[in-house]
This record gives structure tokens, C-alpha cells and sequence, in this order.
């Protein structure tokens, strides 16, 4: 009996370590594969375009390995910063938004649908209206607006702890109040500001200034890796609180800081680029789909993000007879995911 015990256990833990292997290479070949074709993207959208330049004349541009004028003022001075745009806003929204949907554990758990882009949106609107600014003081009123946003959200929520569920329904509850808010600014706004505004509302990646662009960039290299340091014990947050607790993990601080985390990534990339819709709800299931076993990668998440983003922004402005804002492409393709994933939720008898 004792042998026969043994090598069970034998069997069981050579199992365990083969299925381990198995979502290491599979999270390995996907991270590799995403990395490959976002550098691939990235370099094809300041390919593109009225003056046609080769991957080689645009990588040389960009790593100023040559001095040739012509191509260095249309890569590095039109086309480069809004390839830089959709990169790390596509980057920010897609890590924002798995953390969401695995913190709260809602596949909709979206910053779109849970109040902190409105909040984002209508301190944006009411500043470009109130008081006609733009630029760098727009992206931080934007900024301030969605961390605000989540603040409150975060108090209304809380009752001794708090729970995916209440904070999805008062998110939801919050973003429909700011939009109203949103709305009548733009009622009582002249026709130059509010037009300003709803090309603002609209999302578009085409619409940085440099001081924003570093101000985004200086972010993600801090908070990206601890999304990905934070993200060991999301993993633990997701087997429920009473075992995370049992486990002797810290449940609402360790909740506190991904919050945190995620808030500050959303805010910054819709400071940046406006609310672009969709990116962060659909990120992370695509990248859940190609890491198989592994699923719940905030790095490969955060590659989608930035893949959809430059294909969007490739498609709208050189694939449709006029050309568009980005967020007008993303919304075009979300929504009927949204509707589909409305409907299959639905189906499994989690979509209440």
C-alpha cells in the first residue's frame, strides 16, 4: 500500500511539473509572439502614409543611426508621436483592464463602465468649457478627474471591506451621473468649445503633446512592472477573501494597491489620448485566449492593448475613405464584442 502511495504521489507531482512547463512555454511563445508583432505594427504605422518609407528608412530614423532629413521630419516629427501615443496607451489600457476584471472578477469589470473614465471625461469638459484651457492642463484635469472618480467610488463601496460586486453597481451608478454632468456642460458650451470638447469625448491617439507622452511613459515604467510584481497575489485574491485571508495574505491592502495601480493607468492613458473605449474590456480576454493554461498575464494583456490600439489607429486613419478618430474605430469594433459577451455571460447564468 505504501509503495502504491508513493508512487501515486510520484505520478501526481510529475504531473504537476509537466503542467507548470506546459503554461511556462505556452506564456513564453504568446508574450514572444505579441512582443514580435506590436514591434511590427509599430514600425508599419510610420511606414504608411502620403510619403512611403521603408522599415529599414524608419527603424534608422528612429534609432538615429542615420541623418537623412526628409525621412527624419516625417517619422520623428509627424509620424513617431502617434505611434508613441497608441504604444503606451494601448499598453496602459490593456494592463488597467485585466487587472480590473480579475480584481473584481467580472469579465465587464471595465474602467469604460465603472465610472473612472467619466469622472476622466467631465473634469476634461468642464475645464475646456469653464475655463477654455488645453494641452498639458486638460490631460491633468483629466488625470485628477479619474482619480477623484475612483476615490469615490472606493468610499461608497466600502462596508468593512470591498466587494467586487458593489463596486461594479455603484461604478456603473457613478458613471451615469458624471455623463449627465458631462452632457449639460456641453449644452452650455459655445459652439468652438464645445466642439473641442467632443473631439476630446471622442478618443483619438493623434492628440498627445510630447510633455504628455513623457509624463505617460515615465508612469508605465514604474507602474507596469508593479502591475506585474502586485499581480502574484491577485492570483490569491481570486480563490475569494476568506481563503486569501487564511493564506495570510493582506486582502484589502493588497485590493487597495492593484485598485490604485489600475486607477492611475487608465487615468493617465485617457488623460493622454481621451476616452478611447473598448481596449481595456477586451484586452485581457484576447490575451487569456492565447495564453491557454497561463491565463491572467497583465504583460501580455497590456501587448493586446497596445496591438489593437495601433491597429485601430491604422485603420482609421489610412484604411477608411476619411479619415477618423481612434476611439471612433474602437467603439465600432467593441460593441458588438460587448454585445456578444453580453449574451454568452448571460447563457452561463453569471450575467445575473
Amino acid at each position: 500500500m505504501t509503495a502504491t502511495a508513493t508512487r501515486t504521489s510520484a505520478a501526481t507531482a510529475a504531473a504537476l511539473r509537466a503542467a507548470r512547463r506546459h503554461r511556462a512555454v505556452r506564456a513564453f511563445a504568446a508574450t514572444t509572439g505579441l512582443t514580435a508583432a506590436v514591434a511590427a505594427l509599430f514600425v508599419l504605422t510610420m511606414m504608411v502614409g502620403s510619403f512611403r518609407l521603408t522599415a529599414q528608412e524608419v527603424v534608422t530614423s528612429v534609432l538615429h543611426l542615420a541623418d537623412v532629413p526628409s525621412v527624419d521630419f516625417v517619422v520623428r516629427g509627424l509620424r513617431l508621436p502617434t505611434a508613441l501615443s497608441a504604444l503606451t496607451v494601448g499598453l496602459a489600457l490593456g494592463a488597467s483592464g485585466t487587472v480590473f476584471q480579475q480584481l473584481l472578477r467580472n469579465p465587464l469589470a471595465s474602467p469604460d463602465f465603472v465610472g473612472i473614465t467619466s469622472g476622466a471625461s467631465l473634469a476634461a469638459v468642464s475645464g475646456i468649457v469653464l475655463f477654455q484651457v488645453g494641452g498639458l492642463a486638460v490631460c491633468l484635469l483629466a488625470l485628477g478627474g479619474a482619480v477623484t472618480a475612483a476615490l469615490v467610488m472606493y468610499l461608497l463601496a466600502w462596508r468593512d471591506g470591498v466587494s467586487g460586486y458593489r463596486f461594479i453597481l455603484i461604478g456603473i451608478g457613478v458613471a451615469v451621473f458624471f455623463e449627465g454632468l458631462t452632457g449639460y456642460m456641453l449644452i452650455k458650451a459655445e459652439l468652438f468649445e464645445a466642439r473641442q470638447a467632443m473631439h476630446w469625448l471622442t478618443g483619438s491617439v493623434g492628440q498627445a503633446s510630447d510633455q504628455e507622452l513623457k509624463l505617460l511613459g515615465g508612469a508605465l515604467v514604474v507602474l507596469l512592472p508593479l502591475a506585474v510584481i502586485l499581480s502574484r497575489k491577485l492570483r490569491v485574491l481570486e480563490l475569494g477573501d476568506d481563503t486569501a485571508r487564511a493564506l495570510g495574505s493582506r486582502v484589502e491592502l493588497t485590493r487597495a494597491a492593484l485598485l490604485a495601480t489600475a486607477v492611475l493607468l487608465v487615468a493617465l492613458a485617457v488623460a493622454v489620448a481621451g476616452p478611447i473605449v473598448f481596449v481595456a474590456l477586451v484586452a485581457g480576454p484576447i490575451a487569456n485566449r492565447l495564453l491557454g493554461p497561463a491565463t491572467g498575464g497583465i504583460v501580455a494583456a497590456a501587448l493586446v492593448g497596445a496591438l489593437l490600439l495601433l491597429s485601430a489607429d491604422l485603420v482609421a486613419v489610412h484604411l477608411l475613405p476619411t479619415a477618423l478618430p481612434t476611439g471612433v474605430v474602437t467603439g465600432a469594433v467593441g460593441a458588438p464584442y460587448l454585445l456578444w459577451l453580453l449574451a454568452t455571460t448571460n447563457r452561463k447564468g453569471a450575467g445575473g
